[in-house]
């Protein structure tokens, strides 16, 4: 497991925002509600969709919480 993965299950944990890049589109301020692991992929779960992690660029965990 790589340590991005564990700031987000930390984060999903503890009921932070996050923040990230998918596919060139900017997601700001959302909720991660939950990891999945499906296909040998890492799939997060918020309120705006499910992303392939793997895709996930520039993340990060904001003090925030929810």
């Amino acid at each position: 497991m790589n340590i991005e993965l564990r700031f987000l299950t930390k984060a999903i944990k503890e009921k932070n925002y996050i923040s990230f890049m998918h596919k060139g589109k900017n997601f700001k301020k959302e909720k991660a509600l939950k990891l999945a692991h499906k296909n040998e992929k890492d799939i997060l779960s918020t309120l705006s969709g499910n992303f392939n992690f793997s895709e996930i660029t520039k993340f990060k965990v904001l003090k925030d919480k929810f």
